[in-house]
C-alpha cells in the first residue's frame, strides 16, 4: 500500500502543477482533485456494498451475519472518508509544498530501504552462494554487478529460460563438458544445465 500512497502523492502534486501552469484557479484545482479522490473512494464503497449477502453458505449463519456486519462497517467508513475528502478540498493546492516535502520523505525512505537491502544481499546472501551458480548470478544482478557474466540463454525441459552463470567470453565449442570427452567450462553452464550454441532456443549465439 505504501507504493500506492507514494504514487498518489506524486500524481496529486503533478496534477496541481499542471493545472497551475494552465491557469486553473487554485479553488477549482482543489475541487477537481477532491472530486477525483472522493469519487475513487465512492467507487470502492460501491464494490464493498455488493459483497453484502455474499458470504460462503458453507461457513454457516453466524459467519454470514458477521460477514454482513463487516461489509456494513467498511461501507460506512468509506462513505465517511469520501465526505471528509470532499469537505477538506479547500486549500489543497496551497499545500502543494507540503506534498513535495512528503514525497521527498517517501523517496528518502525508499532509498534507505534500498541501501539496507543492498547491504543485506552483499553481506549475507552473496557470501552464501557458490561460484557459477544461479543463486550467485541473481545476487550479482540485484547488486548491479553481473556485467562480467555470460548472457547466453537456453530453455530447459520445464520451458523456463536458463541463463549461463560462467564469465563472459568463456565459450569454446571445442571445449566440451566431461560427458562429451572434453574439459569442463567450454560450453554454457547454469547449475545442472550444460548447453552449446547449436540449439534453436540458445540466445544470443544462435539464430531464432
Amino acid at each position: 500500500m505504501s507504493r500506492y500512497q507514494a504514487a498518489g502523492t506524486n500524481a496529486r502534486l503533478r496534477l496541481f502543477t499542471l493545472l497551475e501552469a494552465q491557469g486553473v484557479p487554485a479553488s477549482e484545482a482543489d475541487d477537481l482533485v477532491a472530486a477525483l479522490e472522493a469519487g475513487a473512494v465512492a467507487g470502492a464503497q460501491s464494490e464493498v456494498v455488493e459483497l453484502d449477502g455474499m458470504a460462503p453458505a458453507s461457513r454457516g449463519e453466524l459467519f454470514a451475519d458477521g460477514w454482513d456486519e463487516g461489509v456494513t462497517a467498511v461501507s460506512e467508513a468509506l462513505v465517511g472518508i469520501a465526505d471528509r475528502d470532499w469537505s477538506r478540498r479547500g486549500g489543497r493546492s496551497a499545500g502543494a509544498a507540503e506534498l513535495a516535502v512528503h514525497l521527498a520523505d517517501v523517496r528518502q525512505r525508499e532509498r534507505t530501504d534500498l541501501v539496507r537491502l543492498e547491504k543485506f544481499v552483499r553481506e549475507t546472501v552473496l557470501p552464501r552462494t557458490y561460484p557459477h551458480t544461479t543463486q550467485r548470478r541473481r545476487a550479482l544482478v540485484a547488486l548491479g554487478e553481473a556485467g562480467g557474466l555470460c548472457t547466453a540463454r537456453t530453455v530447459n525441459s520445464d520451458g523456463d529460460y536458463v541463463v549461463c552463470t560462467l564469465d563472459a567470453g568463456h565459450y569454446d565449442p571445442d571445449n566440451k563438458p566431461p560427458f562429451k570427452d572434453g574439459k569442463p567450462g567450454g560450453w554454457h553452464k547454469a547449475d545442472a544445465s550444460i548447453w552449446n550454441d547449436s540449439g534453436a532456443a540458445c540466445i544470443p549465439h544462435a539464430d531464432l
